[in-house]
This record gives C-alpha cells, sequence and structure tokens, in this order.
C-alpha cells in the first residue's frame, strides 16, 4: 500500500506540473488525429519526442537513485534488483495486457483530469488510478523503467536484454491501452451522442 501511494504522488507531480507524459500523451494526442486537426505524421513525432524525453529522464532518474540512494543509506543496492525483476520476470503477453490495463487507466485518468475543474479533484482523481496502477503491478513505461534501469544501474541481477523486453511490451501496451480503449471509444460515443 505504501508503494502504491508513492507511486500516485510520483504521478501527482507529474500530472498536476502539466509534464509531457507518454501514457497520458498517447491518449490525448490521438483526439487531434481523429479530429482531423493533426495527421498521424505528426501524431508519430510528438510520441518520439515525448517518448525519447521521458526514457532520457527515467534513465537519469535510475542512474541517480542508485547513486545516492545506497549512499545515504536510504535503500539497499540488492532491493534494486528486486524491484525490478518483479516487473521483467513474465512472458511477453503477461507484459503486454498489464501494460494495456495501465495505458487504459493512465488514459482514463488524462481524460477525467482534463474534465476535471479544480486541483483537488484532480489530485484525487490521479491518486486513485495511480494507486491501482501500483497495488496492481501494472507495467507502466515510464515508471517502470526507472525501476528496471535502477536494476540494471546497480548491477543487481537485471540485464540489459531484461530491459528490452520490459521496453518493447510495455511500450506497446501502453500505446495500445489509452488511444484504442479510451480515446477512440470516447470520441466515438463523444461523436454519435452528437448525431443523435
Amino acid at each position: 500500500m505504501l508503494v502504491a501511494n508513492m507511486y500516485a504522488i510520483g504521478f501527482i507531480f507529474v500530472v498536476l506540473g502539466r509534464s509531457e507524459l507518454f501514457t497520458e500523451q498517447t491518449t490525448l494526442a490521438v483526439l487531434s488525429v481523429l479530429n482531423r486537426k493533426a495527421t498521424v505524421a505528426a501524431l508519430g513525432r510528438s510520441w518520439a519526442v515525448i517518448y525519447a524525453a521521458n526514457l532520457v529522464g527515467a534513465a537519469a532518474f535510475a542512474g541517480l537513485a542508485v547513486l545516492i540512494g545506497p549512499a545515504l543509506g536510504v535503500i539497499d543496492r540488492p532491493v534494486f534488483g528486486t524491484i525490478a525483476v518483479t516487473l521483467t520476470a513474465h512472458p511477453w503477453w503477461v507484459i503486454l495486457l498489464s501494460g494495456i490495463l495501465a495505458g487504459w487507466l493512465m488514459g482514463l485518468l488524462s481524460w477525467l483530469v482534463t474534465a476535471s475543474r479544480d486541483t483537488i479533484s484532480q489530485i484525487v482523481i490521479v491518486w486513485l488510478i495511480a494507486s491501482v496502477i501500483g497495488i496492481a503491478h501494472l507495467h507502466h513505461v515510464v515508471v517502470g523503467s526507472v525501476e528496471v534501469l535502477a536494476g540494471v544501474f546497480a548491477g543487481e541481477g537485471v540485464t540489459w536484454m531484461d530491459f528490452g523486453h520490459f521496453l518493447l511490451w510495455t511500450t506497446l501496451g501502453n500505446a495500445v491501452g489509452g488511444p484504442v480503449f479510451v480515446a477512440v471509444i470516447k470520441y466515438g460515443h463523444a461523436i454519435g451522442g452528437k448525431a443523435t
């Protein structure tokens, strides 16, 4: 429960700070394409830039955690490996489906945060949804990259191949979960509602 709440706090900082998060962006950016205000090529460029920036930030944060955490006595180096293994030690289809669920929840989060009127309701929405992702140990490409890369950087039983396996299937899952199950379905519902 404590770790799930820490997950939520990180998402509150990112979402309310209006940082661009790949899993949030995959959903909302699709709406511009569906409304024909942006092209698929422009969507691809936006996703690529945000994705790359998120991964660079995740790697920097993971490196800092591995460097500073043990030095401050906050975490023991082997724990980085234990955390990383919980994300990587699954067959591809488990990571993919888990990523789809996490992407769906993040798409729902971005949709609800955009619709909410005040900061307190946004905090509650982010906390509720991000806590579910944390409690269920669902695969989120950005946060999970921090956790897996920390294990790689610490040299605690997780390899670059493990990270590649995690990254591929989590990215696909997150990229499908938000746009398909939230953006396209919600868009179809909104357009269908206007037609009646």
